[in-house]
């Protein structure tokens, strides 16, 4: 089945080039099915990349899905162009009295800034205590899922020595784990960031589920013992040239950085090795039918 999206959406034009199904409004509304109802909060600094790349994996799915773009009014990035952001993205007000089956909250680049002190905190626990209530499984990425699991559960997160840069190999932990399922007991997932959450943490919290985690990276992916939440500290929606594209642009700026682990064939610059797509895909698809299918409401108002 077809993910929705606007027909002008920068999105719709790369996503049809790659052969991926997609519908627009007009059609859609036509049919006899409800499709479910997903939001992106929208973080990072270069928004359309990020939602081509969210939107590429929701659509692998046989589920037809209407997604609602989202970003922060209390703070405007200047990556995006003013008129992309008015033209298909809502802010909290305009989405506060909705209900919606799935969540995504993106990362951000605020990893060495306190919680607090980032300047659309206060912004963000209302989106936090939104999917409490309104969001029948909502998923949280890299920044996103440190700043989520210190909201709910109190965890911290913590400095790494230096960023965590490139492709690392994670173990699945928990046999049967539906948003793991298909998926090899190992496998590998993109990382860049310069915090991280201690395992043990995770694991003495009672309301948590380690599912995955990785010997260089460590705890990566959890889930609440409610199904509410996913979090996931990599960032499997990363296209080939991400982690290239990020390094290029910190040399740019003389920033000290190593290139990315596990990346280039030859461990430099060249050939790059694409060996997560299937597992995004998988997770993706696995918590679009497992934990938001399965378990929202037909009637979306009773979420």
């Amino acid at each position: 089945m077809p993910i929705i999206v606007p027909k002008d959406l920068p999105a719709t034009k790369v996503l049809t080039a790659e052969n991926i199904f997609i519908m627009n409004q007009k059609r859609a509304i036509s049919q006899d099915i409800r499709p479910l109802e997903i939001a992106i909060l929208n973080l990072m600094p270069t928004k359309i990349v990020t939602e081509t790349q969210l939107m590429r994996l929701l659509s692998n799915s046989p589920l037809q899905v209407n997604l609602t773009l989202i970003s922060t009014a209390s703070y405007v990035g200047k990556n995006t162009p003013v008129e992309h952001l008015q033209k298909f993205y809502k802010s909290f007000d305009e989405i506060k009295d909705k209900k919606f089956d799935g969540m995504i909250i993106t990362g951000a680049p605020v990893e060495d800034i306190d919680f607090k002190d980032v300047k659309y905190w206060g912004e963000l626990e209302k989106f936090f205590e939104f999917s409490k209530k309104n969001v029948t499984s909502t998923l949280f990425i890299c920044w996103g899922a440190q700043a989520a699991l210190h909201y709910y559960y109190g965890i911290e997160k913590h400095p790494l020595p230096k960023k965590l840069f490139g492709i690392y190999k994670h173990k699945k932990l928990v046999p049967y784990e539906r948003l793991l399922k298909g998926t090899d007991d190992r496998f590998f997932m993109p990382h860049s960031r310069h915090t991280t959450v201690y395992e043990s943490d995770i694991k003495n919290c009672k309301d948590l589920v380690l599912l995955a985690s990785s010997k260089e990276a460590g705890a990566t992916i959890i889930r609440s013992k409610d199904n509410k939440f996913i979090f996931i500290m990599g960032h499997a929606e990363y296209d080939r040239d991400t982690l290239e594209l990020e390094y290029k642009r910190d040399l740019d700026k003389g920033l000290k950085i190593d290139p990315p682990e596990n990346y280039y064939v030859n461990g430099k610059n060249g050939e790059i090795k694409m060996c997560w797509s299937s597992t995004a895909n998988l997770i993706y698809m696995n918590w679009l039918n497992h934990y938001v299918y399965q378990l929202t409401p037909y009637d979306i108002d009773k979420i």
